[in-house]
């Protein structure tokens, strides 16, 4: 009998150890990745993302650049605004709707006159 208590308790040693030691050291970039790709941080900044690839592709959307816009943000919008005036020719900027001719000068329309800026 004590030697089957021997034999159960080295087997249920060797067993423990084992299932320990099995365990594959897992890859670290793939849990970040996954954990990157789970967290709601990343799917926040998607839909900025996404947001922001809709402005910039359309230019009658409005850009609006308020007085409490932090620095980051008013670097963004001015940088969508200038891309989309030397892609499309054309922006709207805080409710005004600005052009661009073919010699790179900047101007907006009031009543049908250009007034350049």
């Amino acid at each position: 009998m004590n030697i089957f208590l021997v034999f159960l308790i080295l087997g249920f040693i060797f067993w423990g150890y084992k299932k320990i030691n099995s365990k594959k050291i897992k890859n670290l970039k793939l849990d970040k990745f996954k954990n990157k790709l789970q967290s709601t941080q990343t799917n926040i900044d998607r839909i900025f993302l996404r947001e922001e690839e809709k402005t910039f592709s359309n230019p009658n959307i409005n850009i609006y650049i308020g007085a409490y816009d932090n620095e980051d943000n008013i670097n963004r919008k001015s940088n969508i605004h200038r891309a989309r005036l030397s892609k499309f020719k054309k922006s709207k900027l805080n409710g005004e709707m600005i052009f661009q001719d073919d010699e790179q000068r900047i101007y907006k329309l009031n009543n049908g006159k250009k007034f350049y800026l």
